[in-house]
């Protein structure tokens, strides 16, 4: 790997004399690229990006497809542009993580499994807030889902996609019943790349499932009971535990 110093000279991470092969969709496959190379810290913070030419040399693609997946980049707050300055790579804390493409490329390189980590400790947070919220405002109705949804958890535990699908729908049963639409999506965003990713989708025992089960168990039993704190607790606990459960074969981080 070259020097990656943080100078006022673009880095030259690419050669350009390797230019790759056009793919389909190529703004798409040139940001995901550009985006893997500054989180991995392959282009480090306060860097350069190398120039459009350059650029357009390695990936194979021209200096329009170039420019504007430079533009779709910024607008995930990953570098800034100053028109006849250069691109610089922003520093960590500028940088949108609830984007869809930068968190997808946190969890593609979390090696330590810190990013999953931390979005447990999220999901906990939010969800267990969102039970909580529903707990307190449930109607007859809305019980009849959750108790709907958990029934399909407990007659598809003998097979796992179909018992995956049912645990999402409990789960986002609640969070539409919370009636709190901005922990929704950001719950919702979370949970629809993690369950993306390898690490975090195991291949469970029935007997994890039947222990999540009795999780999802407690939490509608809580919110039935218009017990908020109940809720939040059993909610949070669930989501902890679980990941914990699928964290089990990993290394721990340091």
């Amino acid at each position: 790997m070259n020097d990656l110093r943080a100078t006022g000279t673009p880095a030259r991470i690419f050669d350009p004399q390797a230019a790759r092969t056009p793919v389909s969709r190529l703004g798409v496959a040139v940001v995901h690229d550009l985006v893997t190379a500054i989180i991995t810290g392959e282009i480090a913070e306060g860097t350069m990006l190398p120039i459009e030419t350059e650029l357009s040399a390695h990936f194979g693609v021209s200096r329009t497809v170039i420019r504007e997946s430079i533009k779709r980049i910024e607008e995930k707050g990953l570098v800034a542009v100053v028109q006849g300055s250069g691109t610089t790579v922003r520093t960590r804390e500028s940088w949108n993580v609830l984007d869809p493409v930068v968190l997808q490329v946190m969890l593609e390189n979390d090696a330590s499994l810190g990013v999953l980590d931390d979005l447990a400790i999220i999901r906990g947070a939010l969800e267990g807030a969102m039970a909580a919220a529903t707990a307190s405002r449930r109607s007859a109705e809305e019980l009849s889902e959750l108790r709907t949804a958990l029934e399909r958890m407990e007659h598809t535990i003998d097979h796992e996609d179909e018992y995956n699908d049912a645990d999402m729908l409990f789960h986002l049963a609640v969070m539409q019943q919370s009636q709190i639409p901005l922990a929704e999506s950001i719950t919702r965003t979370l949970y629809s790349r993690a369950r993306e990713s390898a690490r975090f989708t195991t291949n469970p025992s029935k007997d994890v499932f039947q222990q999540t089960l009795e999780e999802h168990r407690r939490v509608l039993e809580a919110i039935e009971a218009g017990d908020a704190a109940a809720a939040e607790a059993a909610m949070r606990a669930h989501i902890l535990d679980a990941w914990q459960r699928r964290r089990q074969p990993n290394a721990r981080k340091p």
